[in-house]
């Protein structure tokens, strides 16, 4: 990544913490595009990837096994929280040297891992429970590289579906940069709002 992945992270974490703060709790069960997941899980794994993604800047173990329920009281101050201390996590530039221990990747790609699913996320969840939702733009624009490494393998994988066609009726909050990232990861930039 040519930009600081903290510089990255601190530009992209307010906008989703932005979103989270406005999911109430009867959204939980909303459906997502992430067709596994409603609202509710879709958090709970926005939750571990921001609290295992420190340890990872640590270039230390993680599990992910393990599947804990983040909302509980107060879960919405916890995740900004949270966020915080990733962006701090990643702030030293020691953390983008190296091969990961637990991942076995770059530690830079580790770091750029992080700030996809925290931006895809926010979108995810934005449109799953109405809310206008606009990426920092540096890291939409740095993550399309990422998405074009990570893609063959997070595709036999299942993190990603195959990728879709980039719509061209856009809303104001959907660019074309973010539209064509979230197709790369086999989204569809046009799944409808809940009423």
């Amino acid at each position: 990544m040519s930009t600081q992945t903290s510089e990255l992270l601190a530009a992209a974490a307010p906008r989703t913490v932005d979103v989270v703060r406005g999911i109430s709790d009867d959204q939980l069960d909303l459906p997502t595009p992430c067709q596994d997941y409603v609202v509710r899980d879709l958090l709970n794994h926005l939750f571990q990837v921001v609290v295992n993604f420190q340890e990872l800047a640590g270039k230390r173990q993680v599990e992910w096994a393990e599947k804990p329920d983040h909302l509980g009281d107060g879960w919405r101050d916890r995740f900004e929280v949270e966020t915080g201390r990733l962006v701090a996590a990643w702030s030293d530039p020691s953390t983008l040297e190296g091969v990961s221990p637990g991942m076995g990747m770059p530690q830079p790609v580790i770091g750029g891992m992080a700030l996809l699913d925290l931006t895809v996320h926010g979108w995810d969840l934005a449109v799953a429970t109405g809310q206008p939702y606009r990426p920092a733009p540096e890291a939409v624009a740095e993550l399309h590289g990422l998405v074009e490494q990570l893609g063959p393998t997070a595709r036999k994988m299942g993190v990603f579906a195959d990728p879709t066609p980039t719509p061209t009726d856009l809303t104001p909050d959907l660019t074309p940069d973010l539209a064509h990232l979230l197709t790369k990861t086999g989204r569809l930039p046009t799944w409808p709002q809940t009423p």
